[in-house]
């Protein structure tokens, strides 16, 4: 009896453990973690063969290549490269828009973790085929939105619930940034930074095996090498260094605002060209092609450039050259709807930043610098972290690529004053700026952000009085007295049209003997919500007009009048989210 009891009671644990929704993703994110490493492999060859295809090698050391070939085939290939990248934009992507690591954390944000399979993969090829014939962008973005679109597409065939498939969400980035950067601690710190948005050990113990998995997948096809080519070891000469690697974060700073104000504002520059979509790219595939002639290190995704920055292989004229070509290379790229992400960009600006400064102090002070090459890879760092807003990450990718504590508390010196002058200048990364361009907004934490997933329909009550525009002061005495909020809307009989509201503080104010009609005693000004708002809109409303009652009508075209959204309401559904939120964090079903 003793072991068939036993049997039973193990066979009940099991069941409850296969039903245990954190065991469930723990174990799919594992298939998750395979998954993205093989999306990011595939992805990465597939690079190296739209670039053979275009320019007859694949490799990273494009710019050494492209230096051999005729003018003529630099300055083609990106322009028919980008006429083929816009007939795919305009066929295949939704607005005509490359997507990249914005739309992951919108999804992740708004969206329930919800991201379409197919736009995601073409995605990635437009972003492959825009590297290979030259876009002077970078590869690991489009790596993050391929990892996270083959998560969500598991997660929806699974019927998985937003919390659980924003987790699973979460797990595909981190992949894909550890099989990028053979890096699997900041894939998780990345993850939970940048997209998630919060450490509570529900995300953090499936993220950390997706890391895992796809840093394992990733070393067994590539090898167990850092994603640069690295001197030996860099050492620090003296703590009076620290100094000058803040110095340098002020430097990374400007680089990274540059950066930033340069990809912001080139697409709102070239869109009111108005050049149709199919061209637009090619028109940028054909400025990087003249650029190219005298810089070819700014094709591709540029590690070629990093690489040598990092030897000390470079002179001091074409490190300053390369920081404002390769600026606004990537600007045009962007701007010109080139597919590809800013994460490689970043690198290269603070490679070139930090060499051009290393090359600087060195010369100053030679017997108290570290060498060029450390302030290369500090630079990199900081620009990575201004630009990106990960510090965290961009820091634990360094110190995992070099295992020096010293280089990283260098490092992270220059990364925190980076940070935090581009934060303070601008108050965004440039995911979050690319977002708010497009009218999507993630400030406000998670809670408010759920706030934006609600229709105001769904919390407005109906239960107004209304009276019409020709109603006297004593009739509009008396509904006041029936009204249950101290307040009557006045509304067009027929029309239903809201015109007006009138509170009994108002109607205290009027002489005895005024006799003009309630459309004339109302006041006109009131702010208005359309049944499509959302909650988080409701709130910001309240907040600005101060007012504890906003009329909600059908549309602000045909004013009909449908309800209104108490205040009481809209703090009940801030209440809900937040606890939603803390839910989440927890693991509980929510």
């Amino acid at each position: 009896m003793a072991p068939s009891r036993f049997a039973f009671h193990a066979l009940v644990g099991i069941r409850r453990v296969v039903r245990n929704d954190q065991f469930v993703v723990v174990a799919l994110s594992i298939f998750v973690g395979c998954l993205s490493a093989f999306g990011a492999i595939a992805f990465r060859e597939g690079i190296d063969v739209a670039q053979w295809l275009a320019f007859g090698y694949g490799g990273v050391d494009l710019a050494s290549h492209v230096a051999g070939l005729p003018w003529w085939q630099v300055v083609a290939v990106p322009t028919l490269g980008g006429l083929v990248v816009g007939v795919m934009l305009r066929t295949t992507m939704p607005g005509g828009l490359p997507q990249g690591v914005p739309h992951v954390m919108e999804a992740c944000a708004l969206r329930g973790g919800r991201m379409p399979l197919l736009p995601g993969i073409a995605a990635a090829v437009i972003s492959a085929t825009s590297l290979g014939v030259g876009s002077s962008t970078g590869r690991e973005g489009p790596v993050v939105h391929l990892g996270a679109t083959l998560a969500a597409a598991i997660a929806h065939l699974l019927g998985m619930t937003a919390s659980l498939s924003r987790t699973l969400l979460g797990a595909g980035v981190a992949a894909a940034v550890a099989a990028s950067f053979n890096a699997p601690i900041a894939g998780v710190f990345f993850a939970l930074e940048v997209v998630v948005g919060h450490y509570a050990l529900s995300a953090f113990a499936p993220i950390v095996m997706a890391s895992v998995t796809g840093t394992i997948v990733s070393r067994l096809y590539y090898g167990d090498f850092p994603a640069f080519v690295l001197p030996e070891t860099f050492e620090i000469v003296s703590f009076w260094e620290f100094p000058a690697f803040a110095l340098l974060g002020v430097a990374c700073a400007v680089v990274a605002l540059g950066l930033m104000y340069a990809a912001i504002y080139a697409d709102r520059w070239i869109s009111r060209l108005r050049i149709p979509l199919v061209v637009r790219p090619a028109a940028g595939g054909l400025v990087l092609g003249v650029m190219a002639l005298a810089f070819p290190h700014i094709l591709g995704v540029g590690y070629e450039a990093t690489d040598a920055a990092l030897r000390e292989a470079l002179p001091l004229w074409l490190l300053f050259a390369l920081i404002v070509v390769k600026a606004l290379a990537t600007a045009i790229s962007i701007g010109c709807r080139f597919g590809g992400g800013v994460f490689s960009p970043s690198l290269f600006l603070g490679a070139m930043t930090g060499g051009a400064f290393g090359y600087v102090a060195t010369q100053a002070a030679p017997d108290l610098s570290s060498g060029h090459g450390a302030y290369t890879l500090i630079g990199m760092g900081a620009v990575a972290a201004a630009v990106l807003g990960a510090p965290m990450s961009t820091i634990l990718i360094v110190f995992e690529m070099t295992s020096d504590y010293q280089l990283t508390a260098a490092l992270m010196v220059a990364v925190v004053i980076a940070t935090l002058i581009t934060q303070q200048a601008v108050g965004h990364s440039l995911f979050t700026w690319q977002l708010d361009a497009r009218g999507v907004r993630l400030q406000g934490g998670r809670e408010t952000r759920l706030l934006s997933q609600i229709r105001v329909a769904s919390i407005m009550k109906h239960d107004h009085t209304d009276i019409g525009p020709d109603a006297t002061p004593e009739e509009v005495i008396a509904a006041l007295n029936r009204a249950r909020y101290g307040e009557v809307f006045v509304v067009e009989p027929e029309t239903r049209r809201f015109l007006g509201i009138i509170t009994i503080v108002e109607m205290a104010r009027v002489e005895p003997g005024d006799k003009r009609p309630a459309g004339e005693l109302a006041r006109r000004d009131t702010p208005l919500l359309e049944v499509s708002d959302d909650v988080r809109a409701a709130m910001d409303m309240m907040d600005v007009a101060a007012e504890s009652h906003i009329p909600v009508v059908e549309s602000r075209e045909s004013g009909r009048i449908v309800g209104f959204v108490h205040e009481h309401d809209v703090l009940l559904a801030y209440h809900r989210a937040l606890l939603q939120v803390r839910a989440e964090e927890r693991g509980e079903r929510v």
